[in-house]
Formats: C-alpha cells, sequence, structure tokens
C-alpha cells in the first residue's frame, strides 16, 4: 500500500492512494491537469483510478470533479449530504449522475482489495467525512477539516500505518492577520480546522510503534508556513503524555504546489 499528497492546501487538495491493484483519489479540489500530472508521476494513468472519494463539497476539495467524472468516467464516493450538495455546485458543469454512490459513516465498503471506512468529522459541511483505508494489513487516513476531535476520531485513526492529519493554522497567526473576525471566529470554532497545536495532540494520541508516516496537510497559505507546522507539532509530540520522543516517527509536511514523496506502508 503506498501513498502520496498530490496537493494539500486551503487553496485545493487531492491525495493518492493504491494498492497496487486498486488505485483511489480523495478529493479532486485542484485542476484537472495537476491531477492528471500527480497521478502520471506515480506512474500511473488516469484510466486506472478506480474511485475518487470526496470528503466534503467545498471547492478546495470538488473543483475538478464535474471535469473529471465527464473525461474519465470515474467513479465518485461520498455521503449523501455530501453527493446533494454538489449536484448544488454550478461551478462543475454537467455531472454524470450514475457515477455517484452514497457512502455512509461507519460502514465499510470495498473497492476491490481495498477497504474503506468512512467516519464522521466535524466541519461545516453538508455530511462531511474522513476515509481510513485498508489492505493486506496495512492502514492509511486522510483526516482534515476538522474543527475538533473526540474519542470517536481517535478509535478511527487508532493503529494507522500511516496518516494525512490536518495542521492547518498557527492560532496566533490567525489572530492577528487579516482575516475578518467572522473568518476567524469560524476558523477558530468546533466546525473549523485543526491549529497546529491540536493537531500535535491529536497525533500523541494515536502513536504507536508501528506508525510508518505522519504527513501534515491542509496548511493554510495567510496563517501558517511549513516550519512551524512542523515545529509546533513536534514539540507537542516531545512534550506529550506518551512514550516516544519527536524523532521517533517521520513527519513530514505536504506542500500546496507539488506533490510529495510516494510512501510506502
Amino acid at each position: 500500500m503506498e501513498f502520496c499528497s498530490i496537493a494539500s492546501g486551503s487553496s485545493g487538495n487531492c491525495t493518492f492512494t493504491s494498492t497496487g491493484q486498486t488505485t483511489v483519489l480523495v478529493d479532486a479540489g485542484i485542476t484537472g491537469k495537476r491531477i492528471a500530472e500527480g497521478v502520471n508521476a506515480q506512474d500511473r494513468k488516469m484510466e486506472e483510478v478506480d474511485a475518487i472519494l470526496v470528503t466534503h463539497e467545498h471547492i478546495d476539495h470538488i473543483r475538478s470533479l464535474g471535469v473529471l467524472s465527464r473525461k474519465y468516467h470515474i467513479p465518485i464516493y461520498a455521503t449523501g449530504g455530501t453527493l446533494r450538495a454538489i449536484t448544488c455546485c454550478s461551478s462543475l458543469g454537467k455531472l454524470d449522475f450514475s457515477l455517484f454512490h452514497e457512502v455512509r459513516p461507519d460502514e465499510t465498503f470495498c473497492i476491490k482489495d481495498l477497504s474503506i471506512r468512512p467516519f464522521r468529522i466535524c466541519h461545516d459541511a453538508a455530511e462531511p467525512v474522513g476515509y481510513r483505508m485498508s489492505s493486506q494489513g496495512k492502514s492509511f487516513a486522510v483526516a482534515t477539516d476538522m474543527g475538533c476531535y473526540d474519542d470517536y476520531i481517535v478509535q478511527n485513526l487508532t493503529g494507522l500505518d500511516g496518516i494525512l492529519l490536518e495542521s492547518n493554522h498557527d492560532v496566533n497567526m490567525l489572530q492577528v492577520g487579516p482575516y475578518p473576525y467572522p473568518l476567524k471566529r469560524r476558523i477558530l470554532g468546533e466546525k473549523g480546522h485543526l491549529s497546529n497545536e491540536v493537531a500535535g495532540k491529536l497525533l500523541c494520541d494515536i502513536l504507536h510503534d508501528n506508525m510508518k508516516t505522519i504527513l501534515l496537510g491542509h496548511l493554510s497559505k495567510e496563517n501558517n508556513y511549513e516550519a512551524l507546522a512542523y515545529a509546533t507539532v513536534i514539540s507537542e509530540i516531545a512534550m506529550g503524555d506518551n512514550p516516544y520522543k519527536a524523532d521517533d516517527f517521520p513527519v513530514l509536511v505536504a506542500s500546496r504546489d507539488h506533490p510529495t514523496q510516494r510512501f510506502q506502508l
């Protein structure tokens, strides 16, 4: 099982996951051209993509759903609430509803040899979810766009081999930055986004000896930067109530502009 981030940030998101037999994308929030280039860089063709798993209907997660569905006829998986919201997004153009597949939180489904379990997340969208994917004893999750986390989230992220975890903003940068107050309140709220500090605390709850790759993602362009996200999360791990040191695990930061390396689990 392998994965990479094709793009991750407040301006657009797309994650590649493959078992060798099955290839899926989580979200399609950048241009179709960039997604195709990112997939090609992983030695795959768009025609080999088996599904697009959509976390929620915000444009930085669905920007190219329309063009990809029309050009490549890729099945689209999302919750009922998300699918209904997608149909109301006129910027996507014509959609082939026969490609829609409704999923339900906490109900596992399979695409070939890939087992996929959607789990609820707290975000200001219709019916948002994260995805935990497993194959041949390995597991990887995409967990972004969460204003908060609880025991339910921790349970869904326990025992992973790899994770793409939101580390959206630095609280101080956000508070003193140029965003209008209502937007700051939204981001900081329970249906907003995880700060660097909270992402580090969540990691402390799910770290285990066999965790292989931690990828921090969905960084805000205005209220965060890679070195700060990394340093804050590493600090939380070092200070956390856990037996691990900061350098016990590879912690990397996904770029909004370029694909990451491909990680083998």
